[in-house]
C-alpha cells in the first residue's frame, strides 16, 4: 500500500480517481486548491503526488517547483490537458517524474502509478516480503507463517507492509499515523499500540522474542533477527 495526494479540482474526476486507486489498494488523499496542497505536503509524506497543472491558489507546476526546492523527493506525476512538448519540457523541468495528459484511461494512470511506485522503492514495491518464516505478497493481499494463512485486518495489513519495507528503523506512533493512515484520520497514537498488540498475536512464534520490538520512549521498530 502507498499513501497517495492526489490535487485535483475537477471534483468528479478527483473521486473517480481516488476510487480506482483505492481498489488498487493505494491510501488516496484528495484536494482541490494548490496552496492548500503545498501546506499539506510540509505537514506529512506521501509516497506519491498527482498535481494537476491547473489548480485555484497556486498550480500543479508552482507546488512541484517548491516542493522539489525544498528538497522533497516523492515521485510526481503530472496531469493537464496541455499536450505540446514545450509543456512537457516545461513541467519536467520543474520535477515532474511523469506527465499524462487529459483525457485519459485510468488504466494507463494505475499503470504509470505503479512504475513510479516500484521505481521510486528500488523496484521492490511488488515483490514478496518476507521475514523469517512470514510471507506478505501485496500483489495478492495475503500473508503467510510457515505454511498456514494469516488473516490480518486492512489496516494491519498496511502496517505491516510498511513495516516490512522499512525495517531495522524505529517509528514512533505518530510517525506510523503519518504513513499508514489518512491525515485527517481519528485515530489517536495510542490505538497504535492496540494494532501492534493484534500483530504481535497473530504473528509472533510462542517462546521467541516479538518480531516488532518497542524502542521505549522512542515507538517501534521491526528487526531482521
Amino acid at each position: 500500500m502507498s499513501k497517495i495526494l492526489l490535487v485535483e479540482d475537477e471534483l468528479d474526476l478527483s473521486k473517480q480517481i481516488k476510487d480506482w486507486l483505492v481498489r488498487d489498494h493505494h491510501l488516496v488523499e484528495t484536494l482541490d486548491n494548490g496552496e492548500m496542497a503545498y501546506h499539506q505536503l510540509r505537514v506529512s509524506k506521501y509516497d506519491l503526488l498527482i498535481l494537476d497543472w491547473q489548480l485555484p491558489g497556486m498550480s500543479g507546476l508552482e507546488i512541484c517547483k517548491k516542493y522539489r526546492a525544498g528538497g522533497g523527493k516523492s515521485p510526481v506525476l503530472m496531469l493537464t490537458a496541455r499536450s505540446t512538448v514545450d509543456d512537457k519540457e516545461q513541467g519536467l523541468d520543474a520535477g515532474a517524474d511523469d506527465y499524462l495528459c487529459k483525457p485519459f484511461h485510468l488504466k494507463e494512470l494505475s499503470a504509470r502509478v505503479r512504475a513510479l511506485i516500484r521505481r521510486a522503492s528500488g523496484a521492490q514495491a511488488a515483490n514478496v516480503l518476507t521475514l523469517h518464516d512470514i510471507c506478505l505478497d501485496p500483489g495478492a493481499r495475503r500473508v503467510t507463517k510457515g505454511s498456514h494463512d494469516v488473516k490480518l485486518e486492512p489496516k494491519e495489513f498496511a502496517l505491516l507492509e510498511f513495516l516490512l519495507r522499512n525495517r531495522n528503523t524505529v517509528f514512533s506512533a505518530d510517525a506510523l499515523l503519518d504513513r499508514v493512515w489518512e491525515s485527517d484520520t481519528a485515530i489517536s497514537p495510542d490505538s497504535i499500540r492496540t494494532y501492534i498488540k493484534a500483530l504481535r498475536k497473530k504473528l509472533d512464534s510462542s517462546g521467541e522474542p516479538s518480531i516488532i520490538t518497542t524502542v521505549h520512549g522512542l515507538g517501534y521498530r521491526l528487526e531482521d533477527s
